[in-house]
C-alpha cells in the first residue's frame, strides 16, 4: 500500500519559508515527501481522449485533493494522470509551463508565494482572512505566469489550536475568545518559532488575550504536540483544522472566532490551456460549494487513521455527494 506522509504543509507557516509567507500563511505545500516526481495513472472508461495531468505534492491531504480533481475530470469524460513533485517550486513551474494541468493549491499561501516572487520578500501582504478576496488578489500574479485560479472551496487547512475535550468541558470553552476570557496562563505545544510568528503566540495574545506562560517546542500538528496536550503537559496545542486524527487523542479545536488565521482555502490552480476549457473548469468548480473543512478532516482521517487509500475515499465522497456516478 502506498505510504503517505502526514500532512506537514501548514508547518511551513512557522518554520520553512522566508519573509511574508512565514509571517502570513498558515500553510505551504513545500514540505512534502522527499524524492523525485512520481506518477500514477487513472483513466476514465470512455469519453474524451484528451488527457489532463493533475499534479502537486504527495502528502495525505494533497493526495486526496488530487484524486478528487482527477475523478471529477474522469466523470466529465477526460483521461487523467497524477504526477507528484517534491516542492512548490517544481510543481508550480510545471503548471506554469503546461507540463501539469491542474494542482490543488492553498489560497493564502499561494498568494504570498506569488507576491514575494513578484514584489520581494518584504512586500506588503495581499492575503486576507477572506477566501474570495485572497484569490482575487492572487489572480493577476498567477495569470502573469500562465496560471488561473478557479473557485475556492469552503474547505480550509489553517493553523488551529486544540485542547482536550475534558479541559474544554470543564471550562466551558468553545472558542479562542473563551480561552482568553478564562484568564489562566497556558502551556502551548507548538513550533519553536511560534513566539515570533504573528499567527501563533503573538496573535493568541494580542487578538484573544490568551496568556502563554510556557512554550513546548514540539512542532506543528505532530504526534508529540497532540500527546503533550492529551497527557496534560500542555493545555493548548498547535494543530491543523483538517487533522483527522484529533479525536483519537481526545482533542477538540477551539474556534478562531475573530478570524486570526488567513484564508488558506483549497483552490484549483490550472494551466493556461485548461483555463480555456469550460468543461474542465466546470467539472473542477463543482467541488467548491460542496467540500467543507469538516469533510476534508474526515477524508484525512480515513487515510491517516484508518489506512484507506486516497483514491478510494475520494471516490466514495464524490459518489455520496452526487458529483460522480456510482
Amino acid at each position: 500500500m502506498t505510504s503517505f506522509r502526514r500532512r506537514t504543509r501548514a508547518s511551513l507557516l512557522i518554520a520553512g519559508l522566508a519573509g511574508a509567507v512565514l509571517a502570513l500563511s498558515s500553510c505551504a505545500a513545500d514540505s512534502v515527501q522527499s524524492g523525485g516526481a512520481a506518477s500514477s495513472d487513472a483513466t476514465s472508461s470512455g469519453g474524451s481522449t484528451q488527457a489532463v495531468v493533475v499534479g502537486g505534492p504527495d502528502f495525505t491531504e494533497a493526495a486526496i485533493m488530487e484524486q478528487l480533481y482527477a475523478q471529477l475530470l474522469q466523470g466529465a469524460g477526460y483521461k487523467t494522470s497524477i504526477v507528484t513533485a517534491s516542492n512548490r517550486e517544481v510543481y508550480f513551474g510545471q503548471l506554469a509551463s503546461g507540463e501539469i494541468d491542474v494542482v490543488p493549491e492553498y489560497a493564502a499561501t499561494l498568494a504570498e508565494y506569488l507576491n514575494q516572487q513578484k514584489n520581494g520578500k518584504d512586500a506588503p501582504p495581499i492575503a486576507t482572512n477572506d477566501a474570495a478576496a485572497t484569490v482575487a488578489a492572487a489572480q493577476p500574479l498567477a495569470q502573469a505566469q500562465g496560471v488561473t485560479l478557479l473557485d475556492p472551496a469552503q474547505a480550509a487547512d489553517q493553523n488551529a489550536f486544540a485542547v482536550t475535550q475534558k479541559y474544554a468541558t470543564e471550562n466551558n470553552l468553545k472558542t479562542l475568545s473563551d480561552l482568553g476570557a478564562l484568564g489562566q496562563p497556558v502551556t502551548l505545544a507548538a513550533t519553536e518559532e511560534c513566539p515570533t510568528r504573528p499567527f501563533c503566540q503573538p496573535g493568541l495574545e494580542s487578538t484573544y488575550g490568551i496568556k502563554v506562560g510556557n512554550l513546548l517546542p514540539l512542532g506543528f500538528d505532530t504526534p508529540a504536540v497532540k500527546q503533550s496536550v492529551q497527557k496534560g503537559e500542555s493545555q493548548l496545542g498547535l494543530v491543523a483544522t483538517t487533522d483527522g486524527t484529533l479525536e483519537q487523542f481526545g482533542l477538540v479545536v477551539l474556534d478562531d472566532d475573530k478570524k486570526l488565521q488567513l484564508a488558506d482555502n483549497l483552490v484549483p490552480a490550472v494551466s493556461k490551456d485548461v483555463a480555456s476549457d469550460t468543461k474542465v473548469t466546470e467539472a473542477l468548480n463543482k467541488l467548491a460549494s460542496v467540500l467543507t473543512t469538516a469533510d476534508l478532516k474526515a477524508l484525512n482521517g480515513q487515510v491517516d487513521g484508518e489506512r484507506q487509500l486516497p483514491e478510494a475515499v475520494a471516490k466514495t465522497y464524490l459518489q455520496d455527494k452526487g458529483l460522480i456516478d456510482g
